[in-house]
């Protein structure tokens, strides 16, 4: 499960962490190491639940479709009149 996970990371078989934010090179080995346990710690935490879809509320419906509404009449008022 964990290699499943780690997939973009691995090369060979091999999990590949790469630091270089700082000048020293045993900082940079300590934030490595950081990462790779954050790393493993992620791929070893149970994967979030599905999100579940849920209708748009009466009230959130009635918002966009006045936006809509308004940005029609908006662009009604910007068109040349028609000669009838």
């Amino acid at each position: 499960m964990l290699l499943s996970r780690l997939g973009r990371r691995l090369i060979a078989g091999v999990v590949t962490v790469t630091a270089s934010e700082r000048r020293s090179q045993l900082r940079n080995r300590e934030i490595a190491l950081a990462k790779l346990a954050d790393l493993v710690a992620a791929g070893l935490a149970p994967e979030a639940a599905p999100r579940r879809a849920t209708k748009p509320t009466r009230g959130s419906n009635r918002r966009r479709l006045a936006a809509k509404e308004q940005r029609s009449a908006t662009k009604r008022q910007r068109q040349r009149p028609s000669a009838e």
